[in-house]
């Protein structure tokens, strides 16, 4: 009769070897796993601190020189997709935040969101140039040049052709002096008929649709896109600027004090670095952005001595981008003065006293 013990008894070199390839094989297991875990996509985006950079490097006013001492300051929200690893360590920043996906893109996808932050930068540029040249009381011209798409509806018979940030310069052949007037023209069409409209790409190609006018939300005739005018500002000495990959509105009251200052030689810097934020609109009103707690610590690590914040008067911090600076400023223990703004000419007139 057979031992059944000694027919199952392993060899004492192989078990070392086994336990030898178990030793390594499961930690390797494991941090495959674990990695796999930590960088695993999340439906959020993270909001950090991102860049401060120095305005006078973007900006070029045709025959004028920027300040040598001092500069202005744009200063900007690094926004990156979340994996469970961001997420961990966001707990751990106190200027991080998390954002759902759909809250922070609008339902858009990546290069549909790149766009229209495209857009919105180009409209800051475009209206601090104006702005700039208003306040220095010197001669502008404001083209039209069509309408943005910021949207296109489900229902529309372009849904397939059109883009984010494309502009329609023409429709059936018509050219128009402002969005109003596209939209009055278009509303007296009828519904069902034939419509062509022409399009320019946000990389200059030029192209032609045709489809149908389509019964709009509010009973009208219309063609099914979300629209804002788009304009350009012609300026004599010109204005160029280059931000680079950076997009969104909220550059746009910095861009309009470097201008301004290029543009008049009035020195407003005075040897200060100057950082700050704000949109600027066509009335002067420096508007609310996101992310300004972030904006502070962005600042005040790269050593501005001043940071211009939008006012709007109220008393809540979730809507007062000073409130909320104010708060940031404290929790860093910065020296940076935060100065708050409700217009250009509020920073205008802080900056030359």
């Amino acid at each position: 009769m057979e031992n059944t013990n000694e027919l199952m008894r392993v060899p004492k070199k192989k078990k070392r070897a086994l336990k030898i390839a178990l030793s390594i094989v499961l930690p390797i297991l494991f941090v495959i796993s674990a990695m796999v875990y930590l960088f695993t996509p999340r439906p959020y985006y993270i909001e950090q601190p991102g860049v401060t950079l120095p305005l006078s490097k973007m900006v070029t006013v045709a025959g004028k020189n920027a300040e040598n001492k001092g500069n202005f300051y744009l200063t900007a929200v690094t926004v990156r997709p979340a994996n469970n690893a961001l997420l961990l360590t966001s707990h751990f920043n106190d200027f991080a935040s998390v954002v759902p996906a759909k809250e922070m893109t609008g339902g858009l996808n990546d290069k549909q969101f790149n766009l229209v932050n495209q857009y919105y930068m180009e409209t800051a540029q475009n209206t601090a140039v104006y702005q700039a040249f208003k306040s220095a009381g010197k001669p502008y011209t404001i083209n039209y040049q069509g309408v943005y798409v910021l949207q296109v509806t489900d229902n529309s018979t372009f849904k397939k052709d059109l883009q984010i940030a494309d502009t329609v310069t023409a429709v059936n052949g018509q050219s128009f002096k402002a969005s109003k007037d596209m939209i009055n023209y278009v509303a007296g069409q009828k519904i069902g008929d034939t419509v062509t409209i022409e399009v320019t790409r946000i990389d200059g190609s030029k192209h032609s649709f045709s489809g149908h006018y389509i019964k709009l939300s509010n009973g009208k005739t219309g063609i099914g896109i979300g629209l804002t005018d788009h304009t350009s500002v012609e300026t004599d000495p010109e204005v160029k600027i280059d931000a680079g990959a950076i997009g969104g509105p909220s550059a746009g009251m910095m861009f309009t004090l470097e201008i301004y200052d290029q543009l008049t030689g009035a020195k407003l810097l005075q040897g200060r670095s100057i950082a700050g934020t704000g949109t600027i609109e066509e009335d002067g009103t420096v508007g609310q952005i996101g992310g300004v707690d972030k904006k502070v610590a962005s600042a005040s690590q790269n050593k501005a001595s001043v940071f211009l914040v939008p006012d709007s008067g109220t008393k809540n911090a979730s809507t007062n981008n000073y409130l909320g600076a104010l708060t940031a400023a404290k929790k860093l223990k910065t020296s940076m003065k935060i100065v708050p703004v409700k217009t250009v000419q509020d920073a205008l007139d802080y900056l030359k006293k």
